[in-house]
């Protein structure tokens, strides 16, 4: 009781955690052990909108034939189930250093759902799933820097690891006070526009769709994250890794799944990254990471053997964000209470030199250049 007192406090004031140790956390590895993936059904991209302290997103990663970079996202945000914020972020990358990132942030007025949640509204936003499941069309005029008409159609399958794609928290696992979830469609085409005062941006090329739900606050489940969206030819291959705070051991979480037209290769719970060199960001002391490395090992569907990697120079870093600069007030007020909280967000799109991702399915190797979108976040010691 005392414990779920804590946790209680916790949630609504912001105070650190206890050290509940990593008996107090169930990564869905767990669940991939005996199910290693499940495809994702229409059903699976339900809004959950809870009740209680949690964030819950969709976002789209877009990767231009032209090479530009883009991302959407609605986000759905609940304190202590007291107050419900929604916003729709838009982030125009500049590949040009000379020039500023274009970055729309709008809190969302009148959010609803359809009856059956699988699409969102607002005032002058809606994210709408097809009837079919396969297509999402985003349209925002919440900004009129940026104008969004995209639509995304799933190329490849979608899978979450496991069975529910659930990495639980708390002392009583059967009554967790504490969920994470993230389920993926890494292999999407994009199609549409981003309008902006210099006029439309052209979005036709590939992209990646993660509905995500931290059913606790953000900072409680994790430390640090890693992401990449590798989008080559053939292959698309995709790392989502976190570290939780000491409160639960440290315990490390790594999703990782490879999809190509059609066809889900692989997807389980035992991929790795490793930041191979990193340096000292002089402004806050994280380790930014300069090379990297990512790895998939697993079995396709009916067995045949599957490893793969991905490594080289993020180069020069496309972006740094101070979350705490960044962030709506709503989040701010849930993190800035915690004490040695300071979130930052890097992020890196090779152009000189292209990533190659190699993967070996029953002996046979290929290799394929691709198009990277990498991120590391730190947030707390």
């Amino acid at each position: 009781m005392f414990k779920w007192a804590q946790q209680q406090l916790a949630n609504v004031a912001g105070t650190k955690e206890p050290i509940y140790g990593p008996e107090a956390i169930q990564s869905v590895a767990v669940e991939a052990e005996t199910t290693p993936y499940t495809e994702l059904t229409r059903d699976d991209l339900k809004w959950q909108a809870m009740t209680s302290t949690s964030v819950e997103t969709q976002s789209f990663y877009l990767m231009a034939d032209n090479g530009q970079l883009g991302f959407a996202q609605v986000i759905y945000s609940n304190v202590a189930g007291i107050h419900t914020t929604c916003q729709f972020n838009c982030k125009l990358f500049s590949l040009d250093s000379s020039k500023p990132h274009l970055w729309c942030s709008t809190q969302l007025t009148n959010p609803d759902f359809s009856e059956d949640k699988s699409s969102f509204f607002a005032d002058d936003c809606a994210v709408e799933l097809s009837e079919d499941g396969t297509t999402y069309t985003i349209k925002s005029m919440n900004d009129d820097r940026a104008i969004v008409n995209l639509t995304i159609k799933r190329a490849g399958p979608g899978f979450q690891v496991g069975r529910t794609g659930k990495t639980l928290f708390g002392t009583d696992l059967k009554n967790p006070w504490g969920t994470m979830r993230h389920a993926f469609w890494p292999r999407c085409t994009a199609e549409g526009t981003i309008s902006t005062k210099e006029g439309p941006v052209d979005f036709r090329g590939k992209a990646t769709y993660i509905m995500a739900l931290q059913g606790m606050k953000p900072h409680h489940a994790a430390a640090k994250w890693n992401f990449v969206d590798f989008q080559g030819p053939t292959y698309t291959a995709v790392v989502m890794n976190f570290t939780t705070p000491p409160s639960y051991g440290l315990t490390e979480v790594t999703i990782g799944g490879i999809v190509k037209d059609g066809e889900i290769v692989m997807a389980n719970c035992k991929s790795t990254v490793t930041h191979t060199k990193s340096k000292s960001d002089g402004e806050n002391g994280w380790p930014e990471p300069e090379t990297i490395k990512y790895t998939w090992t697993g079995t396709t569907k009916d067995g045949k053997p599957v490893e793969a990697s991905l490594e080289g120079a993020l180069e020069k870093r496309l972006d740094r964000i101070d979350v705490m600069a960044e962030v709506p007030g709503f989040v701010k007020q849930i993190v800035s209470s915690a004490a040695g909280t300071k979130p930052y967000i890097y992020q890196y799109y090779p152009q000189q030199q292209k990533l190659t991702l190699k993967i070996k399915v029953d002996g046979q190797e290929v290799s394929e250049q691709g198009t990277v979108f990498a991120e590391s976040t730190f947030i707390s010691e």
